[in-house]
């Protein structure tokens, strides 16, 4: 694979060439000047070489087609809690109020990372105890999630290291204790069940937003439906679809990481459309600690371009973007019942 990777339906559709990070690549200067080239321009890039093998994320994959296939009454029984956590229904999320007519056509689940539920920690927002499906109905569910959740981390400190340089910064930047030393880091599988999304009728698999946080990792199956925006600002919006590479994680930044970049780095409007597929995908999205103060970077600013946001705590930010999103949990009290 060149420095491109590319579909080779593009005369059926408008696909999108991206930029491929080689995390095997002893080159890392041509790593960085790819992924800085990829963050100027449309805020989307290809990581593949990533230490995860294929052999378990089909693991990962075979795992979560799994759980979506239970009954919809069991899979209530583990529904998202307050500190999102467990299973979000069809229609649970609205990410484009103003375009949407109802919410997503997809359905998840979210699982953060481990705290006890008598760690002073487990108080903060997004920490705590994971909900889980009980062991018998998936055997070893639980470990495959966790184990994966591990190893993609570390995938995610890798390519922050590459930011880092490509931003200015000394490579161990955000490995700061306070960054993702102790991150916010939230895996959640996605199944999208087969709708077909139309737009000029306010229909989606998922509305068009942009990320919150730091980066998301997003491993797919081989249906297309994730489409990008270049130009978020355009009167007419151009949407391009990001192919699927096997083995590839699409990776894309997220607001916490333009406005720490003082918006040289983008983060870019992204949608899926349904096709009458079922599709699944795995998004892994890494956020700074709880007490992490994100406030425009000493290499992002000068006297011709000062700070363009006040500084803000990392938990502050995210729960105002969740709450924003997310249906209230107290329209399912009568599943629960």
């Amino acid at each position: 694979m060149e420095n491109q990777c590319q579909n080779g339906t593009e005369t059926l559709l408008k696909v999108s060439t991206l930029n491929c990070i080689d995390l095997s690549n002893p080159d890392i200067h041509q790593s960085v000047s790819l992924l800085k080239q990829a963050c100027l321009d449309c805020g989307f890039f290809y990581v593949i070489n990533h230490g995860i093998s294929q052999e378990f994320m089909d693991e990962v994959f075979g795992q979560s087609k799994s759980f979506f296939e239970l009954p919809l009454n069991e899979k209530m029984k583990v529904l998202r809690n307050e500190k999102h956590r467990g299973y979000t229904p069809v229609l649970d999320e609205l990410l484009d109020p103003d375009n949407q007519v109802h919410g997503d056509y997809k359905e998840g689940y979210y699982i953060g990372v481990e705290v006890p539920e008598d760690d002073p920690e487990a108080e903060k927002p997004f920490y705590g105890p994971n909900v889980w499906p009980e062991d018998g109905l998936l055997p070893g569910w639980r470990q495959t999630m966790e184990k994966f959740h591990h190893q993609a981390l570390e995938v995610a400190k890798a390519v922050a290291r590459i930011i880092a340089l490509a931003l200015g910064l000394e490579v161990d930047f955000f490995d700061k204790p306070e960054m993702l030393g102790k991150p916010i880091a939230t895996l959640r599988l996605l199944h999208y069940g087969g709708q077909v999304s139309d737009p000029s009728k306010g229909l989606y698999g998922a509305g068009a937003h942009s990320d919150y946080g730091l980066i998301t990792l997003l491993a797919t199956d081989d249906v297309m439906g994730l489409q990008i925006c270049k130009d978020k600002d355009a009167k007419r919006q151009i949407w391009e679809y990001v192919a699927p590479v096997k083995g590839a994680f699409i990776v894309n930044l997220g607001d916490m990481l333009e406005r720490w970049s003082n918006c040289i780095f983008k983060s870019t409007l992204h949608r899926v459309l349904g096709n009458g597929q079922e599709r699944y995908s795995i998004a892994y999205f890494v956020e700074p600690s709880h007490d992490c103060l994100v406030e425009c970077l000493p290499t992002c600013k000068s006297e011709n371009n000062p700070p363009k946001f006040p500084p803000i705590y990392c938990a502050t930010y995210l729960s105002q973007r969740y709450k924003d999103t997310h249906a209230e949990l107290s329209v399912y009290e009568k599943h629960q019942t």
